[in-house]
């Protein structure tokens, strides 16, 4: 039986301001196991973005707990939705800055760096400056920045919501290819009810805020082949979109 990488135990959030408090999030619950990819959606505003950055320790739960086992406590990547690679670094340097920040810059991590350049197609561009990439490069060079910290755990924070929808299409099933691949442990915040279920092999329905989880599906495809295309040409993909189709807009419903 896998054991949970992280599970969140009856996580309560709230911000608060000079007029008051806003509740983000009410008794959240739920596990992640190693080497899962899970997606989250759920209304705009629910909280979605307010979990992840409570799940990498940006902020602390109110009340409750979130639990990472002992090797992804301090080995968690975080990618956003903007790529924030620095214009005036090359490619190779944006990827190394990490390393470079925390004194684990060595000459193992240059080599790791230059073979996943290599790997995902950006090697020729290591010398270049991010305004000379497209926008799917620069999110694979982001992503490759955070691969070289070897994380246990990969938080995705919507990452491909800056990209027009083509690109989007590309690269979101070139870094979801990737990440299975690596075997790493990924949770991706998106709005994209596709997107979810082609990467993800589980998705946790969020209701409206104060967010609760609504939902849990295991996402079962009936797939040829490995890509997004093929995802999509699932027999069960209609299904499945239906389904949270259904969740979300019941969400929106009840709020009015």
């Amino acid at each position: 039986m896998n054991q949970p990488i992280l599970t969140c135990r009856d996580v309560c959030f709230s911000y608060h301001s000079l007029t008051g408090e806003t509740q983000a999030l009410t008794n959240i619950s739920f596990q992640i196991n190693r080497g899962e990819f899970v997606a989250i959606v759920g209304p705009s505003g629910c909280g979605k973005s307010t979990l992840l950055s409570l799940i990498a320790g940006l902020n602390k739960p109110q009340s409750g707990e979130i639990i990472l086992d002992a090797q992804a406590s301090n080995k968690i990547g975080y990618m956003l939705q903007q790529d924030h690679l620095f214009e005036w670094r090359t490619i190779l340097k944006n990827i190394l800055l990490g390393p470079e920040i925390n004194g684990t810059l060595t000459k193992e991590k240059e080599e790791l760096a230059l073979k996943l350049l290599s790997d995902y197609g950006l090697f020729k561009f290591k010398d270049k400056k991010p305004g000379e990439l497209s926008g799917g490069m620069k999110q694979r060079a982001a992503l490759i920045r955070t691969m070289v910290m070897e994380p246990e755990l990969l938080l995705l924070d919507e990452p491909f919501s800056a990209l027009d929808y083509q690109t989007r299409l590309m690269v979101s099933n070139d870094i979801g290819q990737i990440i299975k691949k690596s075997g790493i442990t990924a949770v991706l915040i998106t709005h994209d009810l596709s997107e979810a279920i082609s990467l993800s092999d589980r998705i946790i329905v969020l209701s409206r805020r104060p967010a609760t989880v609504k939902r849990k599906i295991a996402v079962k495809l009936t797939l040829d082949g490995d890509s997004l295309l093929s995802a999509r040409n699932a027999p069960e993909f209609k299904d499945y979109f239906s389904l949270l189709w259904k969740e979300i807009s019941d969400e929106y419903e009840n709020s009015k």
